[in-house]
Formats: structure tokens, C-alpha cells, sequence
């Protein structure tokens, strides 16, 4: 029973440890939950890419930059709100894209995608790493 005590801290450490880093979906290790669980699920990203017209290069650079290719990856942002999946996805979007839910499957986040750069005017101008592409 003198164990007690210890496993149970241990246990709420393993569980704040897994929340903020969302079992290696969350790289900046700050998320306060994980919208698209604690399973790393990566994907070949120039398939992805290569499923709607846009500049390819563009593409897999902001993909490679906002996810690295993990389909479940999220981020916290200053703001309190989420970026989720392969071309992190603002849940300010997750209404009128995916039904008010994170777009984890990695379709529905290539659907919201396409959606978010049709409604930027055919450009990847609305993610943060446009710029640093070339592609803003």
C-alpha cells in the first residue's frame, strides 16, 4: 500500500505529460487536449497534395512545415484556439468545412483545405507558413 502514493502521482504526470504533447502530435508540447487523439498517423504528403490543382511545390512545403505529414498533428495557439491534421486546420473553420468538428480525417482536412484556399482567392495566403514558402 506505501506505493500507492507513488503510482497515483505518477499516473497524473504520464497524463498532463500526454496532454500537452498529445503523444508526439503536439510538437510545441503546449496542447491542452488533443482534437485528433494521441495516435501519430503519418502520410505521404505529395499524394495528398497531388489531389487538387494547386501549386504542388507550394503544397508540400506548407504541409511539410505546418504537420510534417502527421495527419493528427495539432497545435495550441496563443489565442486558445486549435490548428488540427495534415494542413493544420483552424477550428475557427471547423464549422463551415467539417460540421464544427476537428477534421481529422485526413479527407475531411484536404476537403477544409481546398475549401480555405478557394476562399483566400485560389492562394495559400491564410496559412502562417505561406510566406516562408514562397507561396503567400
Amino acid at each position: 500500500m506505501s506505493h500507492l502514493p507513488i503510482l497515483i502521482l505518477l499516473t497524473l504526470c504520464l497524463g498532463t505529460l500526454l496532454a500537452d504533447t498529445c503523444g508526439g502530435n503536439c510538437p510545441s508540447n503546449d496542447c491542452s487536449s488533443c482534437p485528433c487523439g494521441t495516435a501519430v498517423s503519418q502520410q505521404d504528403i505529395s499524394s495528398w497534395c497531388s489531389q487538387y490543382g494547386w501549386d504542388q511545390r507550394c503544397c508540400t512545403c506548407i504541409v511539410t512545415n505546418e504537420s510534417d505529414g502527421d495527419a493528427n498533428a495539432a497545435n495550441q495557439n496563443t489565442n486558445g484556439s486549435f490548428d488540427a491534421g495534415l494542413f493544420q486546420i483552424n477550428d475557427v473553420n471547423w464549422g463551415q468545412c467539417n460540421g464544427g468538428s476537428a477534421p481529422c480525417d485526413v479527407q475531411s482536412n484536404l476537403n477544409c483545405a481546398i475549401q480555405i484556399y478557394q476562399w483566400a482567392g485560389n492562394s495559400f495566403r491564410l496559412w502562417a507558413t505561406a510566406a516562408g514558402c514562397g507561396c503567400a
